[in-house]
């Protein structure tokens, strides 16, 4: 595990941890952070731990054509009366994600330096979100980093009613073109929609194509 300083490198993510962790320290500007998605990297700390890079093998990601749509799941797809939107409140969208109680943590990950970082992306085009709206309410929705290459890094998603941020992601799948998304580390939630573990190197492949 290496130190970063404020020179902005990464070390090889060969190095990493069997865990995944490659690094800690250095800082959240747009470009570090840019240049940690487009080498396989990505932050993930809490409020009481210093800055730390992860670079897991295997990765796991979800192929656009091997998402699963289950029956009941169509037939909430045909019949809600959610709308979807993209990039039309991110800033919403971040705030939910961090105020999510989620099972095994304590507090959250997305800390106020986090949000502003990727506030910042996104208004400099890179970090994208997408929004559920019921009745005019935000009720779901996820956001994540378009690295420009076919690339989507999937960060955080919430929901405050039943199937929101799941129709807001099967729908934002349907209407992209994106060749990967990358959905960090396992969940039984993203396993259950068709996402699976490549290796590191495979991730890595997609990145560089």
């Amino acid at each position: 595990m290496q130190l970063l300083n404020s020179d902005i490198v990464f070390p090889d993510v060969n190095l990493a941890s069997k865990e995944g962790i490659l690094a800690i320290g250095g800082d959240l500007s747009p470009e570090r952070l840019l240049l940690a998605y487009k080498s396989g990297i990505f932050p993930w700390f809490d409020d009481e731990e210093p800055l730390i890079w992860w670079s897991p093998d295997p990765r796991f990601v979800l192929l656009p054509e091997q998402l699963k749509v289950s029956k009941s799941m169509k037939q909430v797809l045909r019949n809600s009366d959610f709308e979807i939107t993209v990039n039309k409140d991110f800033e919403s969208v971040i705030s939910h994600c961090s105020n999510i109680k989620r099972d095994g943590q304590k507090g959250t990950w997305i800390t106020e330096n986090m949000k502003s970082a990727y506030i910042k992306l996104h208004e400099l085009g890179y970090a994208k979100s997408v929004e559920v709206w019921l009745d005019d309410k935000l009720v779901g929705g996820l956001y994540g980093i378009d690295v420009n290459n076919g690339v989507f890094c999937g960060e955080s998603m919430f929901s405050l009613v039943s199937n929101a941020s799941k129709v807001g992601f099967i729908t934002f799948i349907q209407n992209s073109n994106y060749k990967l998304i990358d959905c960090q580390v396992y969940t039984n939630h993203l396993e259950s929609l068709g996402a699976q573990d490549i290796s590191r190197d495979e991730f890595l492949k997609y990145l560089d194509d």
